[in-house]
């Protein structure tokens, strides 16, 4: 028996991973990420697999399944949205597996993050404009460290992805406003890669009136940087003295 933490990818079915895709066909046991896994992915399960819905879990309601699947024998699937390793809480379950001595596996996934910027058909990171991204979320019910408070973070202008921090876009917009500048071009993506998907373009002046306007309260990732400009320098990877040297 062994539970894999199934990377299910930002909303659309295609871009789970074979692997993890192939997992689902096999597994008896699923305990999956509610209204942020794209149900269509669950058709794949075999007709007799046990399916249970995160949102309405607590640890304690997870771990009594790993029991159950171990004393079954059977593996279990646990599909988390986007990528495991990004605000999955994953780690608290691995412990809990550790102690109940049942071998666990992680099966990375597409994170919406870079759903967003394929959505966006943009680079996060450009020649001459950052080589750096950050990503990061507003403090909500999971405290934030001190060092690590956005206007900690924005002297440096890195390109910012921030999760989970929709409802708190004029404090955002206010800290770094200073550091970026206010026509620091911003984007919104919502839902990324779902077929409701929306993306709001703006400038960080202007982005705050525009996701009000657009009802946008849920859901979306934040990228802010002036990569979106896309105004940067010719790539040292394929210029021609690169290329004669291989």
């Amino acid at each position: 028996m062994k539970v894999y933490f199934v990377g299910a990818g930002p909303g659309d079915k295609d871009l789970i991973t074979i692997k993890g895709f192939n997992l689902l066909r096999r597994t008896e046991y699923c305990i999956y990420a509610g209204s942020l896994v794209n149900k269509e992915l669950l058709s794949a399960l075999p007709p007799n697999a046990k399916k249970y819905d995160s949102s309405k879990m607590n640890l304690e309601n997870i771990v009594d399944v790993f029991k159950e699947a171990k004393t079954m024998n059977k593996d279990l699937v646990r599909l988390h949205s986007g990528d495991p390793a990004i605000y999955g809480a994953i780690q608290e379950q691995m412990h809990a597996l550790n102690e109940l001595e049942i071998p666990y596996e992680i099966v990375p996934g597409v994170s919406s993050f870079v759903a967003a910027a394929a959505a966006l058909n943009q680079e996060l990171t450009l020649p001459g404009v950052t080589q750096t991204i950050v990503i990061t979320r507003m403090e909500g019910n999971t405290p934030m460290p001190e060092k690590e408070h956005l206007s900690k973070l924005a002297p440096s202008t890195p390109t910012l992805c921030i999760f989970l921090s929709i409802e708190k876009i004029s404090e955002i917009v206010k800290i770094l406003l200073p550091h970026y500048g206010k026509d620091c071009p911003i984007a919104v993506v919502y839902k990324a890669s779902w077929p409701e998907q929306k993306i709001i373009r703006s400038r960080l002046s202007n982005i705050e009136k525009t996701v009000q306007d657009e009802a946008i309260t849920k859901t979306a990732m934040i990228i802010v940087g002036h990569v979106l400009d896309k105004e940067f320098e010719r790539s040292i990877l394929y210029s021609e003295n690169t290329c004669k040297k291989q």
